[in-house]
């Protein structure tokens, strides 16, 4: 008999691999702060990723090269305090383990000693496959992620899909197996075309997590910023808003102006 992923008290790595036995989707949604993700893990997803996208949206930089592993680990334990049920996951920033094993190691241990998180996530596929290995024997769970990897971006040149070339196709379906292969628990897919999500989540046996890579990766991941409404300026084609608190909060504070200017706020029954 089969345990509904409602029905369970703690997410696991055991847990989101037998979501994907079964063809059960798995959601996952970006947090940086105690409040967001409070509301977000009682809301029921599987996994919440402190994303190196906080340099974009808590921060404001450009990408997310500058942000550091101190600050990654500031926004973990501040999500890790507030998670009862979701599996937490938090990327290694730029430069903690590139090119070195040991200072990857030494990273994701930092990581998850000092935020309490359960899992990091490194982007890349065999260019990084020592520092998975390394990080993986230690015992510490590994999510990939292959596809437009936001940390390449001066490589790129461009945010545009990856891997629409057949060369660059083949070498991600390599990539992933590689992932597999070494004992990463899930790996996310960026900006690719459908069909190899679909082609890719076929030939292993791990879960993918898809963004802006169409309906058949085994989960789903957002930021929770864009799903919110709340930053308006990013409309990429793959991106759905669920609401407009933009429009919500600015309407609460202009409001806000409104009364104190007025003064009407705060009034008798607000006062001690």
């Amino acid at each position: 008999m089969s345990v509904h992923t409602a029905d369970i008290k703690r997410i696991t790595t055991h847990v989101i691999q037998e979501m994907k036995n079964r063809g059960e989707k798995i959601t996952c949604l970006t947090a940086y702060d105690y409040s967001m993700a409070g509301i977000v893990d009682a809301a029921g997803v599987e996994l919440i990723l402190v994303g190196d996208s906080a340099s974009n949206v808590m921060a404001g930089h450009e990408t997310t090269l500058p942000i550091t592993i101190d600050q990654m680990i500031y926004h973990a334990s501040s999500v890790v305090r507030a998670v009862k049920r979701a599996l937490v996951v938090v990327d290694l920033p730029f430069g903690s383990y590139q090119g070195n094993s040991r200072e990857a190691l030494n990273s994701a241990i930092r990581i998850m000693k000092e935020s309490g998180a359960h899992a990091v996530k490194l982007e890349g596929g065999l260019e990084i496959k020592d520092s998975v290995t390394r990080i993986l024997s230690a015992g510490v769970p590994v999510m990939g992620h292959l596809g437009l990897t936001p940390q390449s971006i001066y490589k790129f040149g461009t945010y545009t899909v990856r891997a629409k070339q057949e060369g660059e196709a083949q070498k991600l379906i390599e990539d992933a197996k590689m992932l597999e292969e070494v004992g990463c628990f899930s790996v996310v897919l960026e900006k690719i075309p459908a069909k190899l999500t679909k082609q890719v989540s076929e030939s292993i046996q791990i879960p993918t997590i898809g963004i802006g890579a169409g309906p058949h990766a085994d989960g789903q991941v957002l930021v929770i910023h864009d799903l919110l409404g709340i930053n308006k300026e990013f409309k990429p084609r793959f991106l759905r808003h669920y609401a407009d608190l933009n429009g919500v909060m600015t309407t609460a504070i202009t409001n806000y102006i409104s009364d104190v200017k007025g003064r009407s706020f705060p009034n008798e029954s607000e006062s001690y």
